[in-house]
């Protein structure tokens, strides 16, 4: 008896895993993209500018920027699934703070928010490559694929919520606050077991910052995050500004991300079995600059194709950049070394994105300057993406 009810706990653990990593997913993109849509509202409501609206999105990217190395001492301090569930009361409070009245608790929410979400993307690959070492790919792909469906949601169900529903931006906002309620509770029993560190020690990050190869993986990571935020703070207002209505604009977006989703589940899978990831990098930007020039020309139906090209090919870039950080490393510890500085760096080179964008457009009053900005990230993607690619690890380049 005793030996099969061990077996059965053992067999469990896994299947408890995937579903706290699949609840804490849920959470990790939801509370951003659903500003996008908002931004009207956030505008007439609180007399936002543009560039102050698009600070909305950069405020999370710069606590991913700066943080991410906290993470890592973090989970040395705690463990790793204990940091994990304190994020998680962090990220409550700052979706709890940041609907309430005035524009100093949209923002300070939006930080805390940001804060949160910065432990979860340092610690969630390596806690993927621990828990399910022979099915890494698999595991990442439903990660990836979770957070981002939540994402497409977020942004489609914004509108609905707050105009439909009659909850107003307050309204939408508080709703994902019900997620991460849930996420606390299937990550409750991991907060209560004890375990070691699970980050990495600070002895390799000295040879990472001197790899190459570490700085072609970080590069990619942050250019394709760049080009993805500024998609999603920016498509629906791009869309309004083509002809169309605020909620069409905002299915627009959840169209885009529910586009990522497919690819984005099968790429981490098709990478784990390939020598290197060049096609599968050089195909998903290719997608993504088709994409954007549609974007240029499009009016009507081609807004969709748009979306649909530049959608299927961010939910491979992404997927890739996070697999990366496993193909690139031989052990756990390493994945989140590598993973605490692509993040760090690549999501402040992000942040630049959507206020850059936003002042693009303030300038010229049209999005061509913008979405030319974004061909040449696509430029620029390419070329450190291909070196990222190589199948090489680290700490032998």
């Amino acid at each position: 008896m005793k030996p099969n009810a061990a077996a059965e706990c053992a067999s469990s653990v896994p299947l408890w895993m995937a579903g706290a990593v699949i609840t804490l997913a849920v959470n990790l993109r939801a509370p951003l993209t659903t500003v996008g849509p908002l931004v009207s509202d956030l505008q007439r409501a609180l007399d936002l500018s543009y560039a102050a609206a698009g600070a909305l999105t950069t405020i999370p990217l710069l606590a991913f920027a700066f943080l991410a190395p906290a993470a890592a001492a973090l989970a040395r301090r705690f463990g790793m699934k204990r940091t994990l569930f304190f994020s998680l009361i962090v990220l409550l409070v700052g979706e709890l703070l940041r609907p309430l009245s005035g524009v100093v608790w949209l923002f300070a929410g939006t930080a805390l928010i940001g804060a949160a979400i910065a432990v979860d993307n340092v610690l969630m690959p390596a806690l993927v490559k621990e828990s399910f070492p022979e099915r890494v790919g698999l595991m990442m792909g439903v990660y990836t694929v979770t957070m981002n469906m939540s994402a497409a949601f977020a942004s489609g169900m914004a509108v609905p919520l707050a105009d439909g529903w009659g909850l107003g931006w307050q309204g939408a906002f508080r709703f994902w606050a019900l997620f991460a309620a849930l996420a606390l509770v299937v990550w409750l029993p991991q907060a209560r077991r004890r375990e070691a560190g699970g980050a990495p020690a600070g002895s390799g990050r000295s040879t990472l910052w001197r790899s190459a190869l570490a700085w072609q993986v970080t590069l990619f990571m942050g250019l394709q995050s760049f080009f993805f935020y500024c998609i999603v703070t920016w498509l629906p207002e791009l869309g309004q500004s083509k002809g169309m209505a605020a909620d069409a604009a905002g299915w627009l977006l959840f169209f885009f991300q529910f586009a990522q989703l497919p690819m984005m589940f099968v790429s981490p899978m098709l990478a784990e079995r390939m020598d290197d990831q060049k096609g599968l990098i050089g195909s998903a930007v290719l997608l993504m600059a088709f994409g954007t020039l549609i974007f240029f020309i499009g009016q009507g139906w081609l807004l969709w194709l748009g979306a649909l090209l530049a959608g299927i090919g961010a939910g491979m870039a992404f997927s890739l950049a996070m697999m990366l950080f496993t193909l690139r490393t031989r052990r756990p510890l390493e994945a989140a070394q590598l993973s605490a500085m692509a993040q760090s760096v690549g999501y402040l080179l992000a942040a630049a994105g959507p206020p850059l964008f936003g002042a693009l457009y303030d300038a010229a009053g049209r999005f061509t300057a913008p979405l030319g900005m974004l061909l040449v990230v696509c430029a620029a993607m390419m070329a450190f993406g291909l070196g990222a690619a190589r199948n090489k690890y680290v700490e032998e380049d």
